[in-house]
């Protein structure tokens, strides 16, 4: 039986739904970050917002919430010409893939966070990838991470569970799930507090926008990533409105 878990938590709305995720579900949880030189650094900083707000609002999780750590993984930036790694606009190259695709990135992530777990003797490692809103990025496929998975538990000798549970869902119900996951903790409002929780702390844009203020939370509204999250909710705003019963 899995009681420990380590979530990759960059700080945005997928990594924060996968955090509540795996404090519903695991004894203890930690969290690790990395620094590859992305653009919008400014996700950094906004995931120990998150992290803070997360201990504050919810006792029963900031009771599982351990320990949080930021590796440095400045060699990804200096191999990597993509648009998250260097000032360029975004768009499709020649092989079909959007130039935000950093190659490798979420290998090596994985493989960094199991050694990191290996040393910690945490079980599971949680991601936020999905094949739904995934971009086609490869390294997001499900086939991805159980060949991973294989391999980190073969190469450290230790049997690794990744767990990637937003793969098969989309944005909208990326942020369904938020709201059940704060509904199940039994505090009074804990759904609709995750929900603005994720609005208000949790950073997506790739350009580091947190100046502008949209429905969903910060961000220029206009990159790819603005774009995927904007849909999202307005998709759950939409259903969530449909399912409310009219007022008297």
């Amino acid at each position: 039986m899995h009681t420990t878990a380590l979530v990759l938590f960059s700080g945005g709305q997928d990594s924060t739904t996968c955090l509540a995720h795996a404090l519903s579900r695991y004894e203890r949880v930690e969290t690790v970050a990395f620094d590859y030189g992305q653009r919008h650094h400014v996700e950094l900083d906004a995931r120990l917002n998150v992290l803070r707000e997360m201990r504050q609002q919810f006792p029963a999780w900031a009771a599982k919430l351990g320990e949080d750590h930021l590796l440095d993984l400045s060699m990804l930036g200096q191999v990597s010409e993509t648009s998250l790694t260097r000032d360029t606009a975004f768009q499709m190259e020649a092989n079909g893939l959007p130039n935000t695709f950093v190659p490798g990135r979420n290998l090596l992530f994985l493989t960094l966070a199991a050694a990191l777990a290996y040393r910690r003797g945490l079980q599971v490692l949680v991601t936020g990838v999905c094949e739904t809103d995934y971009s086609g990025y490869p390294d997001c496929r499900d086939d991805t991470m159980k060949a991973m998975q294989l391999a980190l538990s073969l190469g450290m000798d230790q049997r690794f569970l990744i767990e990637t549970p937003l793969m098969w869902i989309d944005k909208a119900a990326t942020w369904e799930m938020a709201q059940e996951l704060g509904e199940k903790t039994g505090q009074k409002g804990g759904g609709q507090a995750l929900v603005d929780l994720i609005v208000e702390h949790t950073h997506t844009c790739y350009l580091g926008d947190r100046t502008h203020r949209q429905a969903w939370g910060y961000g220029c509204g206009t990159c790819p990533a603005c774009e995927l999250r904007a849909r999202g909710y307005a998709g759950f705003s939409t259903k969530r409105n449909l399912a409310s019963p009219p007022s008297a």
